[in-house]
């Protein structure tokens, strides 16, 4: 199905990815199982879209064909996998559908948000990346405190050197760090805070979130996008949530979003109908309470792509219902 230039596509290809090497912490390859088994493709069905579940990535043999940066831990296994994304999310972003990637930990994004990049790219249009997580992810091997490839997942994305050969021959599509949007931040690196700050990337930290609330602050980011008729790829790390709301993840931080601000986020990010790809990591049901976090984040992806309680006008405005 084609898409018109204000259009939503109304299908959707499912895609797991289950890495886990990119961090610290085992479990995140059982991600999208989790997400399968608390109903996303059903869910999204009921919402009226076309589902297509692609299954799990694989990827071929791991083979060193370069340096490898000395503090950037599973190097080689981490760019097999990231080099098998990019080119899959390519080809799903080419086939009209709207990709959602389940992962795994977030070096995922390296791949898909890559992949997504240069399709929008060949079209004409900028891609941004709404990056919903309590970290920035912005560290490089020189500035990493633990090598763990997930936490330089955004700074790859937006052409920070240390990790050049990742993709190896194949194309590379940065964005420029005012294409990025950080958002729930409340962990974050010294020397990282530091790239944060030179790059001037969009910083939205739970500080902020409590001060104006999330639907101000998401609102400047789709106006942002609007303003350069740009498209928007959401990547959404479960930890992004207090820990009281999604247990299952490696690396939770306290104080991050409620269960309503989230909806809210995903609610208002439907309406504005920029979304054309997501991201779903550091799910690990491992450390879940049966299930909760993934029922959670399924929810989530349901408000993202329609799912209310009453019918409103689309986009929502500032007047109060009677």
């Amino acid at each position: 199905m084609s898409e018109t230039r204000n259009s939503m596509p109304q299908r959707i290809a499912l895609l797991g990815a289950p890495i886990e090497i990119g961090a610290s912490q085992a479990g995140t390859l059982m991600g999208p199982a989790a997400l399968r088994t608390a109903g996303i493709a059903r869910l999204l069905q009921q919402l009226g879209f076309a589902v297509d579940d692609h299954g799990d990535i694989a990827i071929p043999a791991v083979v060193p064909d370069g340096p490898v940066p000395v503090y950037a831990k599973f190097y080689d296994e981490v760019k097999t996998w990231i080099r098998a994304l990019s080119e899959r999310s390519y080809w799903l972003a080419s086939s009209g559908a709207i990709p959602i990637f389940m992962g795994g930990d977030h070096s995922l994004s390296m791949g898909s948000v890559n992949g997504v990049a240069r399709y929008w790219r060949d079209k004409g249009r900028p891609l941004f990346v709404l990056w919903l997580d309590a970290h920035a992810d912005y560290n490089t091997p020189s500035t990493t405190l633990t090598g763990n490839m997930h936490g330089m997942s955004a700074a790859f994305l937006c052409g920070e050197p240390g990790l050049d050969n990742l993709l190896g021959g194949l194309p590379r599509a940065p964005i420029t760090p005012d294409q990025l949007d950080l958002f729930g931040v409340r962990s974050i690196d010294p020397l990282e805070k530091e790239l944060v700050r030179a790059r001037k990337v969009a910083i939205a930290d739970m500080r902020a979130i409590d001060e104006f609330g999330v639907a101000v602050l998401i609102r400047r980011v789709i106006e942002r996008v609007r303003a350069r008729n740009g498209v928007l790829h959401v990547s959404f790390d479960v930890d992004f949530l207090d820990p009281a709301v999604a247990p299952g993840v490696g690396t939770t931080v306290p104080g991050g979003a409620t269960y309503r601000e989230a909806h809210l986020i995903m609610e208002l990010l439907h309406d504005s109908g920029l979304v054309r790809s997501l991201d779903i990591v550091e799910l690990n049901p491992f450390l879940d309470e049966r299930g909760r976090t993934a029922r959670v984040a399924v929810e989530l992806t349901g408000s993202l792509f329609g799912m209310q309680i009453a019918d409103r006008p689309t986009p929502t405005n500032a007047v109060l219902p009677d």
